[in-house]
């Protein structure tokens, strides 16, 4: 399309952006470390994901299907290409740097060439104890075709050979264990020094001993992992349910085309030969040469032996919940706004326990899309199923790559009595809401959330949400409503049009905003002050792009904080506009968006994203904040990110990634400044009214 940057080209330069994070001397090693692992995750996502749906669109040859199809993606997939190479070696370029910085410090990755004695004496006994039950070497020559190759895991490719000829020699496959064992294995090294051997060096070390059956003296081993399609193709058998249609695309995904082939560039030209004619790859194909390691995901959680050791800010909880006895007597009296992760989930979590537990709460419906592995939220609401109260949860068994933990929450919150809702064919429910009803007496009260973030506590320490705690009877009504059609198998969507208070996809969010954003044009002209500013993860709907170029060319001041996928062009507008993505020690998740309106500012927050997929296909919740304190500490927040001119880089059709200008006098990082401003609320108990913190950060929502 026109004036736009195709959305995965855009999602690579974010993808620098984590890079960039990891090539930061500033920030400590281990956390370094942890940058590259997440770079690797998310390039493994993306080629499961992306890159797969661009080969489907390439075989569709322009048919659409149900595809919203990119302009040329046969080009697109060449750029990344070429794009993914160069990221790879910048990607070496640092993991070299730091591997030289930890052998300064006296932390050594060692290698099965380089152990002393006690070493390898240390790794042959390991190898027996921990490793050789776990792994089933593969003579792959004599097999007809290649056995089935796991996701997210990574594999040696051996070649054995006899010294006295150069003609014998045959090729194995061995799967590394990291699951079950671990990829790291920490060695006996003298005092002071941590030395640290990675598991398929392990493997390596102990070849010989594994094939010692077919009498081969030399022995070379290459790491390689195949990344493989990862959508799921739901049937229309009409005859078939919902969960088992799940379940056979899952199978499916197992055996999916590959995308990507990742090798050791140094592995031996026959071997890789092999292993492309039996993975049916080509040189046109994905096929990317990359050092040693692979599977760099596995670093996220490298072991803690560095001497500068990271001081993580806590969460606290919020002052008004701190003090009360219930976290329910606080909402049913007043709005409450917590701003993850700087405020604690907890209070969350309390309110569920408290709603279990409570006698006169009749119901708690919630909607779920991940949730974590052992959920507290998923104990409380068995516990409350328990307590005899009615629970209805809806969980999104299509949320990508949870679809297996979704299918196992469903069967253990039935097998308590919960009821499980599995949403509405065609439309993901991405929304995040939960109401309780409660009755005293004669008196029924109603209370409960709209989040940006999924209800989940361990992602919830590092994903930067915002979360309403409410009993605002026209909120909850709405809530009652989206219920409605989630509970009847033959509701229509359409009747979502009947909420009044929140905006919601996929029938309404999109028109609203648009009006919101004619209204700030309709005051531009007028000569009078017009300002946009939006907080999202993604923007790449093309509609919404060109109403936003409209606005800045009809003069509305525009702000844009996208964490990810940024597809526009301002070009020329950019007087008008500033454009910045955050990268970070917390993933910044919060959808925010704040129109001048004249003055009487209308101020949401979302769980969707501006893209086709959250605004036209799933069901998602904005719900407005109109409590004068909140929208002032909103606010704040957004002027606090907006001036970040430390971990901000400007975002620009050039996909350059350049930090905003550190010459301003005040240096603002905004996750720590968010985190001084809302503690020094706590500590004042400031929040009830509108008294304003003293900072030297200059508005710029004005």
């Amino acid at each position: 399309m026109k004036n736009l940057i195709p959305r995965d080209i855009s999602w690579l330069s974010f993808n620098a952006r984590v890079l960039q994070e990891a090539g930061d001397a500033s920030v400590p090693m281990r956390e370094r470390i942890r940058f590259l692992g997440i770079h690797s995750n998310n390039m493994d996502e993306f080629f499961r994901v992306r890159v797969a749906t661009l080969k489907r669109m390439i075989e569709l040859g322009g048919k659409k299907g149900n595809m919203h199809l990119e302009e040329n993606p046969a080009e697109i997939v060449e750029q990344i290409q070429t794009i993914v190479l160069d990221q790879q070696n910048e990607f070496n370029r640092i993991w070299q740097g730091i591997l030289h910085e930890m052998e300064e410090e006296g932390i050594f990755l060692v290698d099965e060439k380089k152990l002393n004695d006690q070493q390898q004496q240390f790794v042959k006994t390991f190898f027996e104890e921990q490793v050789r039950s776990n792994i089933i070497p593969l003579m792959i020559e004599s097999l007809p075709q290649l056995p089935y190759l796991r996701e997210k895991s990574i594999y040696l490719g051996v070649v054995m050979r006899r010294e006295d000829t150069a003609y014998q020699q045959k090729y194995a496959l061995i799967e590394v264990p990291s699951r079950s064992v671990g990829r790291f294995v920490q060695l006996p090294a003298p005092e002071g020094r941590n030395h640290i051997i990675l598991l398929e060096d392990v493997i390596r070390f102990n070849l010989k001993y594994i094939f010692s059956y077919f009498n081969y003296t030399k022995f070379e081993s290459y790491i390689f992992k195949v990344t493989k399609d990862a959508e799921l193709d739901i049937d229309n058998d009409v005859s078939t349910s919902f969960v088992q249609k799940i379940q056979k695309g899952l199978k499916n995904r197992r055996i999916g085309k590959p995308t990507r082939f990742v090798y050791d560039k140094e592995m031996d030209a026959g071997l890789l030969e092999y292993l492309m004619r039996k993975l049916n790859l080509s040189r046109k194909d994905n096929i990317i040469p990359g050092g040693r390691i692979h599977n760099f995901r596995h670093f996220m959680d490298f072991p803690d032996v560095f001497r500068q050791k990271k001081i993580r800010r806590s969460s606290f909880i919020h002052p008004l919940l701190k003090e009360a006895m219930r976290v329910t007597d606080v909402i049913l009296k007043d709005d409450v706004l917590l701003h993850f992760p700087y405020h604690s989930f907890d209070s969350v979590i309390d309110l569920l326990r408290e709603a279990a537990i409570d006698p006169e709460v009749t119901s708690i419906k919630i909607t779920a899309y991940r949730l974590a592995s052992t959920s507290k939220v998923a104990n409380a609401l068995i516990n409350a199923a328990r307590n005899g109260k009615t629970v209805v949860v809806m969980l999104e068994l299509r949320a990508r790559f949870d679809e297996e933990a979704n299918l196992t929450w469903k069967e253990r919150l039935e097998e308590e009595g919960v009821k499980v809702l599995l949403g509405i064919p065609n439309y993901k429910v991405h929304a995040k809401l939960c109401i309780i009803r409660k009755t005293s007496g004669k008196k029924i009260s109603q209370y409960g959330f709209v989040s940006t973030g999924n209800l989940n506590e361990k992602t919830a320490n590092v994903y930067a949400d915002e979360c309403l705690l409410t009993s605002n009877r026209d909120i909850m009504n709405d809530i009652n409503r989206i219920f409605k059609v989630l509970e009847s198998p033959k509701a229509n969507i359409t009747s979502l049009n009947e909420c009044k208070t929140l905006m919601l996809c996929p029938v309404a969010m999109r028109e609203r905003l648009l009006h919101l954003i004619n209204t700030e044009i309709k005051h531009a002209k007028a000569g009078k002050k017009a300002i946009i500013t939006i907080k999202i993860n993604s923007l790449s709907d093309p509609q919404m792009i060109y109403k936003l170029y409209h606005a800045a060319s009809e003069g509305v001041k525009v702000n844009l904080i996208v964490r990810g996928i940024y597809c526009a062009k301002f070009k020329d507008k950019w007087d008008k506009v500033k454009a910045i993505s955050i990268v970070d020690e917390y993933l910044e998740h919060s959808r925010i968006m704040i129109f001048h309106h004249g003055g009487d500012e209308k101020i949401f927050i979302s769980s969707a994203d501006w893209m086709i997929r959250n605004l036209d296909h799933r069901i998602e919740a904005a719900v407005p904040v109109t409590k004068k304190s909140l929208c002032n500490e909103l606010k704040k927040i957004m002027e606090i990110q907006l001036s970040d001119n430390i971990k901000a880089r400007v975002l620009d059709e050039n996909l350059k990634n350049i930090y905003v200008s550190h010459d301003a006098d005040i240096k603002v990082r905004s996750q720590i400044e968010i985190f001084n401003y809302l503690h020094k609320k706590a500590e004042k108990h400031i929040g009830v009214n509108d008294e304003v913190i003293e900072d030297n950060i200059p508005s710029l929502l004005v």
